[in-house]
């Protein structure tokens, strides 16, 4: 059924035939991949020590090291009138592919102006509507407006740029971030410029933001090579010339179980193509596959999944990564000064990919709560973890991810995840939008969860118990119970127990506010 493809002479081939070093990028993450799964963990680098010596004026308020995302709350902030410098490795630019989120979220750049209604819709470079559902031998589903909407991330990193240097902000970009020194009233962070064999330039802050993502030396260090409880492998590309670029899907399956991985699709309307991706759930295992196995299964399955044939596309780009997720999350720092926001903070969902799209979820919330933090010097790490709290919405979703993976040498009956997720797809579908929406958004609401669950026939849940496993049942009917109390918490706390909020109690109502799902964008 499926064309016979020749290995990775055949990947490397189709790699090497865009611009760019898509094929040097996959073999140099592969190795990291590969050297994760074997338990060969780069050494842990001290780049964060506590010092007792005061430091005195500091040049800014916030430095925030990371520009790809940490450009959208250096812009917010400095707009605000802190006094903001970001640290870029490279250039602060955005890459090719677009980033694909729902138009509903896109508005917090307009609430905190920092675009015009105008430039929005210039960032918007591609939309389409409907995104399809559809699990292999099961029935498709058909939803409006989620993940519909391709963003330019070249023209919106720029158009941000340009907005936070006019309002005064300091950029270094080709800065490196090597080390960061804490004081009792500040910090002070070393930096190498060009690649330069140095680390005497620095800035002193009142507070240093991570932004830097899953490979940040900050999280390294305080991490000490803890191993991930998930991890999303994924592969994919932009091409042109498929016959049918009208639709989307948000999530598809065309196969069973194999090779211990349950193979997903998603598939976009891009403004310079069709951009596809083979993702998979798995966890951190000596036997499990390679991305470059992976990508030999996306040109091997694709063909029949779009109905083309390989030699009629003309490929854009190949992308490639792994994206690690922690139950430990989000990641608090036991320094005084330091946050981390956005992928550093582990702040996604373990079905999700993270990145832009928890980064905008969250702007608005970070924006204000780390303005307030600066305004009354509540910058402990006390003070800083309630800017990053437990969210139980975010902790049930665990469980779903454990029920989309398979763990290696599991026997397992080669469609039970197609059975599960189509039974569960069926029974939102009949709740309607209201439902859907929400789950497809990764924002878990308990209304949601609890009219749907139940539903689910029993007889195809069942089977699954001795794969999950009984502590990670009762570690899910925690979440779900605090997840229950968030949503009755909030509304109460608002109207009746905080009237008039210090900056403990703010945070505690955005936590119910955001653990619950009500920040949910209709």
């Amino acid at each position: 059924m499926y064309p016979k493809i020749n290995g990775a002479y055949f990947v490397e081939s189709k790699l090497n035939s865009v611009p760019g070093d898509a094929l040097g990028y996959l073999l140099r993450l592969d190795q990291r991949w590969q050297a994760l799964c074997q338990g060969n963990s780069p050494p842990i680098v001290e780049v964060a020590q506590k010092v007792n010596t005061n430091l005195g004026e500091t040049d800014f308020d916030a430095v925030i090291c990371g520009g790809t995302l940490g450009i959208l709350l250096a812009a917010s902030l400095q707009t605000n009138g802190w006094r903001i410098a970001v640290l870029e490795q490279g250039k602060l630019q955005g890459r090719a592919q677009e980033w694909n989120i729902s138009r509903q979220e896109l508005q917090t750049f307009v609430e905190l102006e920092l675009l015009t209604p105008e430039e929005l819709e210039t960032a918007i470079a591609s939309e389409y509507n409907p995104g399809r559902i559809a699990f292999h031998g099961g029935q498709e589903f058909w939803v409006e407006n989620v993940l519909n909407v391709g963003v330019d991330p070249v023209y919106l990193l720029e158009k941000l740029k340009q907005k936070f240097l006019q309002a005064g902000g300091t950029l270094l970009e080709h800065s490196a971030f090597q080390k960061a020194t804490i004081h009792p009233d500040g910090v002070t962070i070393n930096y190498q410029h060009n690649g330069e064999n140095q680390v005497d330039q620095k800035l002193t802050s009142r507070l240093l933001i991570d932004a830097m993502g899953h490979g940040s030396p900050l999280v390294n260090q305080v991490r000490q090579g803890e191993i991930p409880d998930g991890i999303c492998l994924v592969v994919g590309s932009c091409a042109q010339r498929y016959s049918d670029n009208s639709t989307g899907d948000l999530i598809a399956t065309t196969t069973g179980i194999a090779n211990n991985c349950q193979y997903f699709w998603e598939a976009f309307p891009a403004r310079d193509g069709r951009t596809t991706y083979l993702f998979t759930y798995v966890d951190v295992h000596p036997d499990r596959i390679s991305l470059e196995f992976l990508f030999e299964e996306y040109f091997r399955l694709l063909p029949e999944y779009q109905k083309i044939n390989l030699d009629q596309l003309q490929w854009q780009r190949f992308l490639s990564g792994f994206f690690p997720a922690y139950k430990s999350s989000p990641l608090h720092f036991p320094w005084d000064r330091v946050l981390a926001v956005g992928d550093s903070a582990g702040s996604q969902s373990p079905v999700s990919f993270g990145g832009f799209g928890a980064m905008v979820r969250h702007l608005q919330r970070l924006t204000r709560a780390i303005g307030e933090a600066l305004a009354g010097d509540y910058l402990t790490a006390a003070d800083l973890a309630l800017l990053q709290p437990y969210q139980p919405n975010i902790g049930v979703t665990w469980l779903f991810q454990q029920t989309m993976g398979v763990k290696v040498g599991q026997k397992s009956d080669p469609d039970q995840i197609n059975r599960l997720m189509n039974a569960v797809f069926t029974v939102m579908d009949r709740q309607g939008q209201e439902v859907m929406g929400p789950f497809l958004q990764d924002v878990i609401q308990w209304s949601g969860l609890t009219q749907t669950l139940p539903r689910v026939n029993p007889l195809i849940v069942l089977p699954l118990l001795p794969q999950i496993g009984l502590p990670a049942l009762l570690e899910w009917l925690g979440h779900y119970a605090n997840l229950a109390g968030y949503s009755l918490a909030y509304p109460l706390a608002k109207n009746i127990l905080f009237t008039n909020p210090n900056f403990g109690q703010k945070r505690r109502l955005e936590a119910w506010y955001y653990g619950s799902g009500y920040d949910f964008h209709h």
